[in-house]
């Protein structure tokens, strides 16, 4: 389905069929049923798209199918649950999505971010918003202009650079990021599959022990690197070693005879596909939790 339509005043007088329009009228129930009903005139979705129940609204918003007429008006819809449901439809055009990822409302701004429909022209204001969380969604997007990850390489926020270490397809990203002072981010580059050799032998003797764990459990490393990390000084990059998915058997097996019981017992009792090892993960759109958890926080996200 592509971006929405404006409809003609002729669907409201059509004769049969999907553009008859259907008055509007019965329970809260029968006009929910009606909004998530596919055969639903489109001039029927518009007077929906005002209707005083929150859950039609809702049902009305996230229509891929819903008209602009209709969409429009529930992008100011004073329940946020309504406009989020707008800032998730692949069919809200980008004006709409720009009016959205201002919204005062967090997890209408994080909607927005997991929106197919958003361009350079939304995660260009995604990359200036206050907003950490927003960045850091945008820090994880694939389509990242240079431009913007070369902002964001200099990100106020740890958080958000680590987010982008991770994630970044960029090599040129990379390289500055496994300069960063700050450990987490230098753990996210760790964790970052496009790593080249050179870069894995860097982090091998981080001197942060978190940084070299990571490591361990997110890329296969050369035995040079394998060799002098399955002696590290720390039981903590040790352990991760003996428990990650990438390391190969005979390293383990050599960690079965590791100094620290906990080690030796983690390397004999490994079970691939047991645990829980440590991978690239995909960006967290954000999802409200819940019908109740998530009701607070209609401000900036801290």
């Amino acid at each position: 389905m592509g971006k929405q339509q404006d409809v003609g005043e002729a669907d409201r007088h059509s004769g049969s069929g999907n553009t008859a329009h259907r008055p509007i009228g019965g329970s809260t129930d029968a006009r929910l049923a009606l909004a998530q009903d596919p055969t639903t005139p489109q001039m029927t979705l518009i007077d929906l798209a005002s209707d005083p129940s929150a859950a039609v609204r809702k049902a009305v918003a996230g229509r891929a199918d819903a008209p602009a007429q209709a969409l429009r008006p529930l992008t100011r819809d004073h329940d946020r649950q309504v406009r989020e449901a707008v800032a998730r439809n692949p069919s809200t055009s980008i004006a709409n999505l720009l009016r959205l990822v201002k919204d005062a409302d967090r997890w209408v701004r994080w909607a927005v971010a997991g929106n197919p429909g958003c361009d350079e022209s939304i995660r260009q204001v995604m990359s200036k918003t206050s907003d950490k969380e927003l960045r850091g969604l945008l820090a994880e997007s694939r389509e990242l202009e240079p431009e913007l990850a070369a902002r964001l390489i200099d990100d106020v926020s740890p958080e958000v650079r680590e987010r982008l270490a991770t994630h970044t397809h960029d090599p040129d990203v990379i390289t500055a990021l496994l300069a960063d002072r700050t450990a987490r981010v230098r753990k996210g580059v760790a964790r970052n599959p496009r790593t080249t050799a050179e870069q894995r032998s860097a982090l091998a003797t981080d001197p942060v022990v978190d940084v070299r764990a990571a490591l361990v459990r997110a890329v296969e490393l050369s035995e040079a690197d394998l060799a002098r990390l399955a002696d590290d000084r720390a039981v903590q990059v040790r352990l991760a070693m003996a428990t990650s998915e990438v390391v190969p058997p005979h390293i383990r097996q050599a960690l079965t005879r590791d100094s620290d019981e906990m080690v030796a017992a983690a390397a004999r009792d490994f079970r691939p596909g047991a645990g829980s090892a440590s991978v690239v993960r995909a960006p967290r759109i954000a999802h409200r939790p819940s019908a109740g958890a998530g009701r607070s926080g209609g401000g900036t996200a801290q």
